[in-house]
């Protein structure tokens, strides 16, 4: 049986399905961002029980076939972003198509319909957080973190992290409090 959980974000997320599931006795076979698959049936008050223990988390069991699409897009968008170094061969409208075998427009209009974003705008808004990470962590240039998100050019990088922040990249990384965000506010 599989089953899809919101907002998760990060392996800690992950760590928390996993303890969540532990104290009502189920096991599973396995555990990746938005899903878990379990190898038998589970009762709805196990269902229940662990919905209400996962929403203490900021996470929630979804069902219905739209939130269930958008939680792969998003998680696809999260792990293109974070967890590898955003190197794709191909656009992300293409990447999500193959990947999710469904039309990017579809996509794109269920995405928008469920979370009032576009697609693009939340692949932006990642790729800016990951940006301002990289900033803070100071281990990398700008010309490395533009080829790291892969940004056409340091300009590019630099013109959108001041649309959407209102600082320049140089800026921000000055500044002593840098505003970052949860990934699951984003």
């Amino acid at each position: 049986m599989k089953i899809y959980i919101q907002n998760m974000v990060c392996r800690r997320c992950i760590m928390a399905v996993q303890s969540e599931l532990e104290k009502i006795g189920l096991h599973w076979t396995s555990i990746e961002l938005g899903e878990v698959v379990l190898p038998g049936k589970v009762s709805g008050y196990q269902l229940k029980t662990l919905n209400d223990n996962l929403k203490k988390a900021g996470l929630e069991l979804i069902d219905d076939k739209k939130s269930i699409l958008v939680e792969s897009v998003k998680t696809l968008i999260i792990k293109l972003v974070h967890n590898q170094d955003c190197q794709i061969k191909v656009n992300l409208s293409d990447y999500l198509t193959e990947i999710t075998q469904h039309n990017y427009t579809y996509l794109s209009n269920i995405f928008s319909e469920v979370k009032g974003i576009t697609i693009e705008r939340f692949y932006l808004m990642h790729k800016i957080e990951k940006a301002k990470e990289l900033l803070v962590y100071n281990e990398l240039n700008l010309t490395e973190i533009a080829d790291k998100l892969n940004y056409s050019s340091v300009a590019h990088l630099s013109n959108q992290f001041k649309k959407m922040t209102g600082l320049t990249p140089s800026h921000f990384k000055n500044l002593r409090h840098k505003k970052r965000f949860m990934l699951e506010d984003l």
